[in-house]
């Protein structure tokens, strides 16, 4: 459990499967787990509270129902917003703090548990997390093109650096559809899993990342990050360096790390300070 409140949750269900572990399911399965631009807030606000919340290690994603992980952006609030703005194109994602998973930077790792349809803004949030857990009969999708918009959520850029130019292209610019099959093929999928063992194994995945130092963790995501965001590995290397390295040498994990190392026994890891 946590030892700070959560952010209130409408549209989130919250729960604690294992220790350092969040998971979070969309709960809106009659809506395939859309989301409207409210519901973005309040994921933006439970994201920030994961990241600053010291019992917390890594987090997974999941959507209520069979049909769907989620089918991105709610387009009939879209609809009514671009029909009554003054500023055409303005999308449920266009609310004042809000930042979409798709285009979420944070400090701790992310698993996407696919158990169904992964559209739209669904699809773009999947390409974003660090590691993906896919249902043999997950469909993955950048259908934006088809409904007259674009993902413009932050995909674009992180599938060209995930499958390439030409893979990036095909995906985002016909609109087709792509079996949990072809994403692992590509780069995107870790596992391919039976629906009904989709969350179980994230929660796998989860528990062996929460067994490590929570420091250690966030450092190592930071580096990778950094080597995905900027265009040279060298000054990759010398941010996270100058960084999240610089913080977690300075905290008490590492030296429990090795302490327990020579001693020969598990080491008993604090909150992370970084």
């Amino acid at each position: 459990m946590a030892t700070t409140q959560p952010p209130p949750t409408s549209f989130a269900r919250l729960s604690y499967p294992a220790p350092g572990v969040l998971l979070v399911t969309y709960s809106r399965p009659e809506k395939l787990n859309c989301t409207g631009g409210a519901d973005v807030l309040e994921l933006t606000k439970i994201f920030r509270w994961f990241d600053e919340e010291p019992s917390l290690i890594v987090a997974i994603i999941t959507g209520a129902g069979k049909k769907a992980f989620s089918t991105g952006a709610d387009l009939k609030e879209w609809q009514s917003k671009v029909s009554g703005s003054a500023k055409p194109g303005a999308g449920p994602g266009d609310v004042p703090g809000a930042v979409p998973l798709s285009n979420r930077a944070g400090k701790k790792p992310i698993i996407a548990a696919v158990n169904g349809l992964a559209l739209g803004g669904g699809c773009e949030t999947v390409i974003n997390c660090d590691l993906v857990v896919a249902a043999d009969t997950a469909t993955f999708g950048l259908v934006e093109v088809k409904r007259g918009v674009a993902p413009y959520a932050g995909a674009l850029p992180r599938l060209i650096r995930t499958v390439g130019l030409q893979r990036a292209s095909e995906m985002a610019l016909t609109g087709q559809y792509y079996t949990a099959q072809q994403m692992k093929d590509w780069g995107v999928v870790n596992k391919i899993v039976p629906q009904e063992d989709v969350v179980k194994e994230a929660v796998e995945y989860a528990k062996l990342i929460a067994e490590s130092s929570p420091d250690s963790i966030i450092c190592t995501r930071a580096g990778l990050r950094q080597g995905w965001e900027t265009a040279s590995a060298v000054e990759a290397t010398g941010i996270t360096g100058k960084t999240e390295w610089a913080e977690l040498q300075k905290g008490e994990n590492i030296l429990e790390g090795l302490k327990a190392f020579k001693e020969r026994r598990k080491p008993n890891w604090r909150p992370s300070k970084l």
